[in-house]
């Protein structure tokens, strides 16, 4: 303890009551079982990283897939990449080589591409929704609503929202002064359990947070939830049985998906403020989930069970393999 003490309190910066570093502790309670967490984390890792790139690369090189519908899933992709890079590698540090300090500049800037990149996600699926939407509802104009001078337009918009309103979240805890404590209870930089640490009123800190994480994640899900609604009634006025319960099934799955995001989401912000009676761990552990479970579960939902991307992936793949290897022998 005392040896741990003299470590962390020459972090401290008086002057200006910001410490020149804060230290990540993992998962408190369960320090036995970190290495253990580590396994299953870095498999997901390395799931998310390789499907989603190969997504990419599928639809790069297949022109037939260059379509609204196909470029928002590789959107989807390079955010879900961006999502889960923001946090696994230190969360990996810490747990591999217990490694455990962030640079007070590095906690915010890793906290500012987290919450950029969820609220990426958010607007990439109210975008894929709209299209769904679009593809069923006005199929004949589909391309032309759905031109790439709209998408460029709608992307720009969110890009603003998604830019400027959770950017000031890591901009307004930065601010505070920090001068109790720089022990960070939790495996990376997250909002809430950095600010309090602060020795300040974090009352506008916690309601902005949250403020803007319903208004951000509750807008887009009541619009996605609208248009999914849509699309069912379309959907159960097929003529075919099996065509409407194929459909179903595809807007169930990807329903699922959405609905983890964002329930998740939401719950890991309220917790925070409301959960004290929630073990530490087990949080954490939930909050790793929800930042790593959407970029492993979206390539399998959006993209495994298209037939158009799984024709891609064998044409310019799996044949590929087979011919190299005839080559060889």
């Amino acid at each position: 303890v005392c040896r741990k003490q003299q470590r962390v309190m020459p972090a401290v910066n008086t002057s200006s009551l910001h410490p020149a570093v804060f230290i990540l502790m993992g998962f408190p309670g369960i320090e036995h079982l970190q290495h253990w967490l580590s396994v299953p984390f870095t498999v997901l890792y390395i799931t998310a990283l390789a499907a989603n790139s190969i997504l990419i690369l599928v639809i790069r090189l297949e022109k037939s897939l260059h379509s609204p519908m196909y470029l928002f899933l590789c959107m989807l992709a390079m955010v879900d990449i961006g999502l889960c890079t923001s946090t696994l590698p230190k969360v990996l540090e810490v747990l591999w080589l217990d490694n455990k300090d962030i640079s007070f500049e590095g906690c915010f800037i890793q906290m500012f591409f987290i919450y950029i990149f969820a609220a990426l996600e958010s607007s990439v699926l109210v975008m894929m929704a709209y299209d769904r939407y679009i593809a069923i509802y006005n199929p004949l104009r589909y391309t032309a609503i759905l031109s790439q001078t709209r998408i460029a337009k709608m992307l720009v918009a969110f890009l603003i929202r998604d830019i400027i309103l959770p950017g000031l979240i890591p901009t307004l805890a930065s601010r505070l002064p920090y001068c109790s404590s720089n022990i960070i209870p939790h495996c990376y930089c997250d909002h809430m359990a950095v600010v309090k640490l602060a020795c300040a009123n974090i009352i506008m800190n916690s309601y902005y947070g949250l403020s803007v994480a319903f208004s951000i994640a509750g807008f887009d899900f009541v619009l996605i939830i609208f248009s999914y609604i849509m699309i069912f009634r379309a959907v159960l006025k097929l003529g075919s049985k099996g065509a409407r319960l194929k459909a179903l099934n595809t807007c169930g799955s990807h329903l699922v998906v959405i609905m983890y995001f964002y329930i998740t989401s939401i719950f890991n912000y309220v917790v925070y403020r409301f959960g004290n009676e929630i073990p530490v761990h087990v949080h954490n552990i939930f909050s790793v989930l929800c930042l790593l479970i959407p970029p492993v579960l979206n390539p399998i939902v959006y993209a495994v069970r298209t037939r158009e991307i799984r024709q891609a992936f064998q044409k310019h793949f799996l044949k590929r393999t087979v011919i190299l290897q005839q080559l060889s022998l």
